[in-house]
C-alpha cells in the first residue's frame, strides 16, 4: 500500500520559484519638503487668521490661547488619524517610523510642541527633511515618526 502523505512523484518544492514567497505591501512614499510646507501653511491661515483677528480685539494673551488650542487639535488629529487639514489637502499622512500606524493622541500632540525644537535651532530643524534620508525633523525623530504620501 502506498505512503498517502507522500508528495507526487517529480514534485521538489525547492525548485519552486514561489515556495515560500510572501509578498510585502511596497514601502511608502516619503513626502517630500514642499509638500510639508504647503501643508503647513494650510493649517497655519486656519489657525493663525481666526487667531490674529482675536488677538486684535481681544488682545495678545487670547490670541495665544488660540494658538494653543490649535497646536492641541492639530497635534490630536495628526495623532489619531494621520492628518491635519493641511495633510488631508495634500494627500500626506503622519506615521510611526517603525510600522506606518498611528502615532497615538499623546504622541501626535508631543510631536506638534516638540517642533518647538526646530525653531530653537534657528530653524534648521524645520530645513532638516531636505537632506535627511528619512526627511525628519528634529521632532520626527525625537518621536520617531515620518510623513508619507498617502495613498
Amino acid at each position: 500500500m502506498s505512503n498517502p502523505y507522500e508528495q507526487q512523484p517529480g514534485y521538489q518544492p525547492n525548485l519552486d520559484p514561489n515556495y515560500g514567497y510572501t509578498p510585502h505591501a511596497p514601502a511608502p512614499v516619503l513626502a517630500h519638503w514642499g509638500q510639508r510646507v504647503g501643508a503647513s501653511l494650510i493649517d497655519g491661515i486656519i489657525v493663525g487668521v481666526p487667531a490674529f483677528i482675536i488677538g486684535q480685539v481681544a488682545g495678545a494673551a487670547l490670541q495665544n490661547v488660540i494658538n494653543l488650542l490649535g497646536l492641541i487639535v492639530w497635534g490630536y488629529l495628526e495623532g489619531t488619524t494621520g492628518q491635519t487639514v493641511g495633510k488631508k489637502v495634500l494627500g500626506l499622512r503622519t506615521a510611526k517610523l517603525e510600522d506606518g500606524s498611528l502615532l497615538g493622541a499623546g504622541m501626535g500632540i508631543a510631536r506638534k510642541l516638540l517642533h518647538i525644537l526646530d525653531t530653537l535651532s534657528c530653524f534648521v530643524g524645520y530645513l532638516w527633511p531636505l537632506w535627511d534620508e528619512k526627511r525628519q525633523t528634529f521632532a520626527d525623530k525625537i518621536v520617531k515618526s515620518v510623513v508619507v504620501v498617502s495613498k
